[in-house]
């Protein structure tokens, strides 16, 4: 594994208008800024760190969910678990916040490994969407979204019209955006949310992977972002099957540039055991590394 250091000129600072702001069940919420140079430099898996209210100093990093470069907008979507996301909570359209991004690594997807398979749970589920909007733009890809949520989802389901070997009669909720762009999603929860799955996505996942031949498992790439646990389960998984996998973390954080070390995880390297900064060395890691 490489070292990543942030380069001069890639993160960009920016006086952001918000264009769009709304509030979903849970505490959810789904917020669009004007911020062009973020937009047309993000990357799936890239984050940005946000000032939440102008008397609030101390900003909040947020996995980014869309990007239109051409518009010129980004798109979060965040929970709130705190005051600094709770003062976000009561920001209006029109409103002006910064915005300092994007930051960090992001996915790799290998061109020899086209059967993706998107994992996001809770406010992990941003970087999927945003990783699938990347993948369908290239035909060679076939990407598959599972979620996963213990609240309610922060958009309406829909019933797939797309078919899914290996998935479960009866597992039929779907992501709109998704669904409209062509890429199979499923819905997971413990629940009971109609046309959901009704367990862990790692159980879902699973019996997708036990229904490919072995031919279309060797081309099966894993990525996830969600909570730690989750992760820990799904590093599992691809072990499992001996799968590549690549795992975006999320952890407190204070400057999210490198500079405060403050979000340091330890992470296996051929030299040994070695602590890397979520900001800048990842977020995005490979799953061996970070779970041995």
């Amino acid at each position: 594994m490489t070292t990543a250091k942030p380069h001069r000129g890639t993160i960009q600072l920016e006086d952001a208008e918000i264009l769009d702001h709304e509030a979903h069940p849970g505490e959810q919420y789904i917020l669009r800024v004007r911020s062009p140079e973020c937009a047309r430099r993000a990357e799936p898996g890239s984050f940005a760190h946000l000032t939440c209210d102008p008397l609030l100093p101390m900003r909040r990093p947020l996995s980014i969910m869309r990007t239109d470069p051409e518009a010129g907008w980004v798109e979060f979507l965040y929970k709130v678990v705190g005051a600094g996301t709770r003062l976000l909570s009561r920001r209006q359209v029109g409103e002006s916040l910064s915005v300092l991004g994007p930051i960090g690594q992001p996915f790799r997807p290998r061109p020899e490994r086209p059967r993706t398979l998107l994992l996001g749970g809770g406010v992990g589920i941003p970087p999927m969407v945003f990783l699938a909007d990347a993948l369908r733009r290239q035909p060679a890809y076939k990407p598959l979204v599972l979620m996963g949520s213990e609240v309610p989802f922060p958009f309406t389901r829909r019933p797939s019209q797309i078919l899914v070997p290996g998935i479960p009669d009866g597992v039929i909720a779907a992501m709109p955006l998704l669904e409209d762009w062509g890429v199979p999603s499923r819905l997971c929860s413990q629940q009971d949310f109609p046309g959901c799955f009704q367990g862990y996505i790692t159980d879902l996942a699973r019996d997708w992977l036990a229904a490919l031949n072995t031919q279309h498992l060797h081309e099966v790439e894993i990525f996830a972002c969600g909570p730690h646990a989750m992760l820990e389960a799904v590093a599992g998984l691809a072990r499992e099957y001996d799968l590549p996998c690549q795992v975006s973390l999320e952890e407190f954080m204070a400057c999210a540039v490198g500079g405060c070390a403050g979000c340091t995880v330890q992470v296996a390297t051929e030299q040994g055991p070695a602590m890397k900064r979520v900001c800048v060395d990842g977020p995005v890691f490979d799953a061996r590394a970070v779970f041995p």
